[in-house]
């Protein structure tokens, strides 16, 4: 394999010749690479590998296609909320961005939240069909989080049951067109001296963008740097995102957003174990470590969330009693790290 990228005559005749090629690292879903063009500086992207688990069982064309489309979509932003797409070659899977520096600060949620607001805002009812829908939890996932309960001693109450299968219905993404990221963790984004920008778009749908804002609140639970931010920046972060969009200060959908995470399974793993295997019920017999923390600990954070869950008494009644019952039985769980980790 060179390691040098594909350079089809066509980005040869629009674009001109790539110089000065370094190889970056990447996820095992693409190859990545910065190079020159015309002295500046840019980055190639080839999106690789077969069909994808997590992500509707995509390949890389399909992948390429999300990307690409959801680059140019999110263009309409003003100021910036991703690189600007500057060519791309759907034969080679190829995408050519602009090259952002990055340099993050201790209020990095306050600009991350600006830009999902922005970049959220960017699509109108006049797009559907322009990507896929953003899926949310299903009543498969909200099965496996009473059996959960039950596994740990608790019977669900019926009234909890109930609350659990109106969330799902007010989760339905049927109505929402906000442009989602689908990823939006810690490294893929890029902190600017012009603001955060967002990278890496392979997962991008349409659907209500109050399911990527509960990130900040609920640990940033599809990432390996699962974090407990502190509350009064997470508060300060919401309330910019509210403020940008023109948000009511209504507490409830975005909590409703927590707890869909919350019932999730598939986000106790990374993105090559998601899929049909239920997670949850792995739990009472094993744990498993993805970054710092494991997934009893994830789990526990988010059933320490769910005590704000005012509008839904019974379930987070339940909640609480689950969290007792997890930390009793495993008593080693640590609480998530209060500052967010990156790589080296």
């Amino acid at each position: 394999m060179t390691d040098n990228p594909p350079w089809p005559p066509s980005l040869h005749d629009t674009l001109g010749t790539p110089g000065n090629i370094r190889r970056l690292g990447s996820s095992p879903r693409s190859r990545v690479w910065q190079a020159e063009l015309h002295h500046r500086p840019i980055i190639v992207k080839q999106i690789v590998g077969g069909r994808e688990p997590g992500l509707d069982n995509m390949d890389a064309g399909e992948r390429h296609q999300r990307e690409a489309t959801a680059l140019r979509l999110a263009a309409r932003a003003d100021p910036a909320v991703a690189p600007a797409l500057l060519a791309d070659d759907p034969r080679e899977h190829l995408l050519i961005l602009e090259h952002l520096p990055n340099r993050r600060t201790g209020q990095w949620p306050i600009r991350y939240a600006e830009t999902l607001a922005r970049l959220h805002a960017t699509t109108t009812p006049r797009d559907a069909g322009a990507l896929p829908p953003w899926k949310g939890p299903a009543p498969a996932d909200a099965d496996a989080f009473l059996a959960l309960a039950a596994a740990l001693g608790i019977t669900p109450p019926a009234e909890a049951e109930s609350e659990l299968a109106d969330l799902l219905d007010r989760l339905d993404p049927q109505g929402h067109h906000d442009l989602i990221h689908g990823d939006p963790c810690p490294g893929n984004d890029r902190h600017t001296p012009a603001g955060t920008r967002l990278l890496d778009f392979e997962a991008a749908a349409l659907g209500n963008g109050l399911a990527e804002l509960a990130y900040l609140r609920i640990g940033l639970p599809t990432c390996w740097n699962s974090t407990a931010l502190a509350k009064p920046l997470i508060s300060e972060a919401e309330t910019a995102y509210r403020d940008i969009r023109g948000l009511p200060d209504d507490p409830r959908p975005l909590l409703d957003a927590c707890a869909g995470w919350l019932i999730r399974g598939d986000a106790l793993v990374e993105r090559a174990h998601r899929g049909p295997a239920d997670h949850l019920a792995r739990l009472p017999g094993e744990d498993w470590h993805w970054g710092a923390v494991s997934a009893r600990e994830r789990l526990t954070h988010r059933l320490t969330v769910a005590a704000e869950f005012d509008h839904m008494p019974a379930f987070a009644h339940l909640c609480t009693r689950m969290r007792e019952r997890a930390t009793h039985r495993w008593p080693g769980l640590r609480p998530l790290p209060s500052r967010l980790i990156t790589w080296v």
